[in-house]
C-alpha cells in the first residue's frame, strides 16, 4: 500500500463480484473509502465486509442503476456520509447474448438501460459534487466489444460502443473543470458475466481451451488485473489522461 488514492471517496458499481469487487478492494487497499454498490444486497455487503475486516473503509449500498432515482440516492447518501464523491467506477453491466433477430424487447431495453443509461444517471448525479471540489475521476467499464464485436453480441456491443462515446463526451465537457473520464475495454476476463456467452460458443472449457485463437496472450484475464488499471486511472498518476479508451484485452484488438 502506498496511499495512491488516500482520502478519496469512491463509488464502485457491480462491486459484488468480478471486476467491480476487485476494483473496490484495490481502491480500498490504496486508501479510498469505498461505497460498494450492487443489485445483489448480500454480495455488496460481502465485499464491503472483506474490506473492513482488513482495516479498510467501506460500506454497502443496494442499487439497480437502471433507475434514475436510485442513482441519485446513492450519490446523495455517499456525500451525506463521507462528504464527497471523488471517484466513480461505472462497472455494473449485463451481458445477455443471443441471436439478434430473436432478441426480445425486454433484453434490448435491459441491456441499454443498465449498460448505458445507468452510467449516464450516476455520472449526472456525481458530477455536480465533483465540480464543487474541482476534482473527479470517472472510470467507465466498456469492453473490447465496444471496439470490435463477436457472434451473439450485437446488442451488448452496441451498448458498450455507446459507453466509449459517452466517455469521450464527458471528458471534453469537463476537461477544464478538473474532472477526468476514461474507459477500459477488457477482453475475455474470467468473470460470471461471460458465462452465458461461453455457453453459446461451446462451453467455458471449450472457450478457454481455444482462447489463444482470439486472445493472443493465451489465457483469460483476471479481475485484479483490470482493477490495477481502474486504480491507476482513478489516481493522480493519470492526471494527464482523459477521454482515453484503453484496451486491456490480451492483444485481442491488436489483430
Amino acid at each position: 500500500m502506498s496511499g495512491r488514492v488516500d482520502g478519496r471517496v469512491a463509488i464502485v458499481t457491480g462491486a459484488g463480484s468480478g471486476i467491480g469487487e476487485a476494483s473496490a478492494i484495490r481502491l480500498a487497499e490504496e486508501g479510498a473509502t469505498v461505497v460498494c454498490a450492487d443489485i445483489n444486497e448480500s454480495a455488496a455487503k460481502t465485499t464491503a465486509d472483506a474490506i473492513t475486516k482488513v482495516g479498510g473503509k467501506a460500506s454497502a449500498f443496494t442499487i439497480d442503476i437502471s433507475k434514475s432515482d436510485q442513482c441519485t440516492a446513492i450519490v446523495e447518501d455517499t456525500v451525506e456520509r463521507y462528504g464527497a464523491v471523488d471517484i466513480l467506477v461505472n462497472n455494473a453491466g449485463v451481458n445477455l447474448p443471443g441471436v439478434f433477430h430473436e432478441v426480445t424487447d425486454e433484453t434490448m431495453q435491459r441491456t441499454m438501460n443498465v449498460n448505458v443509461l445507468g452510467m449516464m444517471y450516476l455520472s449526472r448525479a456525481a458530477i455536480p459534487h465533483m465540480l464543487k471540489n474541482s476534482w473527479g475521476a470517472i472510470v467507465n467499464m466498456s469492453s473490447c466489444n465496444g471496439l470490435v464485436s463477436e457472434p451473439f453480441l450485437s446488442v451488448y456491443s452496441a451498448s458498450k460502443g455507446a459507453v466509449v462515446m459517452l466517455t469521450r463526451g464527458l471528458a471534453l465537457d469537463y476537461a477544464k473543470q478538473g474532472i477526468r473520464c476514461n474507459a477500459i475495454c477488457p477482453g475475455w476476463v474470467d468473470t460470471p458475466i461471460n458465462y452465458a456467452h461461453a455457453e453459446l460458443l461451446g462451453g467455458i472449457d471449450h472457450v478457454y481451451k481455444n482462447i489463444g485463437a482470439f486472445q493472443p496472450i493465451g489465457r483469460p484475464g483476471t479481475s485484479r488485473e483490470i482493477a490495477h488499471l481502474v486504480l491507476f486511472l482513478a489516481s493522480d498518476e493519470a492526471s494527464f489522461i482523459t477521454g482515453s479508451v484503453i484496451s486491456a484485452d490480451g492483444g485481442m484488438t491488436a489483430q
